[in-house]
């Protein structure tokens, strides 16, 4: 399966004492980069998920949110740790009487201050199997829609392939005919110019200039490299590197091939070929 870096998913699971919420997302980078926002309840289970994170995923920008919404039991009032609660207001005060406009804390920030609710209070450490599990739930989810995301790129640049395969197709058998009227134009403005040069000499010269915008290797490349790019998308996999690389072969093959362009029909199909080539570069920019 071919991946984008693009993705998203989140789940949440109800427990006992609260709700466990986690969500992933990514974009494209060159690198595998991790980005974390978790709760300090949790902040031990970071590294576990890193971990988890890091088998299944090779590039990409990914940020990883883990929170935990503690509510009472049912049947149950949470009772306000008053001890944590005085000791807060009471710091709060020695901070803003050094600090006067230092703001106090939201009535948000006690509630969610740790310990706040005593023993009523969630065991977070008995939190982690309950973690793991339910990332890897949100990492399938995570992964099949970077896969759907993945499937209509790679659509696209197959797309993109049939195109040049039939630029190739096109122009190619009608080089020779239209090399073959060029080189002759140029014999007869030869023999102009030269007066009384000998046939040799003006045919030496024109093989010569034949040999030069002769593009039947380069469209050979061209048609090779398409073979290369198809075959790695049907492999499947983390593919994007490879293929920014192949883009870089047609991209020198199309240059070579207006350079060495000496009829209309070679110059158009070059511009069209860099272009399709740049929509490609563009599409797997976003590949793993």
């Amino acid at each position: 399966m071919i991946c984008s870096m693009t993705g998203y998913a989140v789940k949440t699971r109800d427990l006992e004492r609260g709700t466990l919420q986690l969500e992933i997302k990514s974009v494209n980078s060159r690198y595998l980069d991790f980005h974390f926002r978790v709760a300090e309840d949790l902040r031990a289970m970071e590294m576990p998920l890193r971990e988890l994170l890091a088998k299944r995923l090779n590039r990409g920008k990914v940020e990883c949110r883990l929170n935990f919404n503690a509510t009472a039991a049912r049947g149950e009032q949470l009772q306000i740790n008053t001890d944590l609660l005085d000791a807060l207001s009471a710091l709060g005060a020695q901070v803003r009487s050094r600090l006067p406009d230092a703001a106090p804390l939201s009535v948000n920030e006690a509630l969610r201050w740790p310990g706040m609710f005593g023993e009523q209070g969630v065991d977070f450490a008995a939190l982690g199997p309950v973690v793991l599990a339910l990332a890897n739930e949100v990492l399938d989810e995570f992964t099949a829609s970077r896969g759907r995301e993945g499937a209509k790129l790679a659509q696209t640049i197959v797309d993109r392939v049939g195109a040049m395969r039939r630029i190739v197709g096109d122009v190619a058998p009608r080089i020779p005919e239209a090399q073959a009227l060029f080189t002759e134009k140029l014999r007869q403005r030869l023999l102009e110019a030269l007066g009384n040069a000998s046939d040799d000499r003006i045919l030496q010269e024109v093989a010569v200039f034949a040999t030069r915008i002769d593009v039947a290797e380069e469209l050979s490349r061209l048609t090779t490299h398409l073979d290369e790019v198809e075959r790695v998308l049907k492999a499947g996999g983390a593919c994007g590197k490879r293929l920014d690389f192949l883009m870089q072969e047609l991209n020198r093959e199309a240059n070579t091939l207006a350079s060495k362009s000496a009829i209309t029909e070679v110059s158009q199909a070059a511009m069209e070929l860099k272009l399709l080539i740049e929509q490609m570069r563009e599409q797997i920019q976003n590949l793993e």
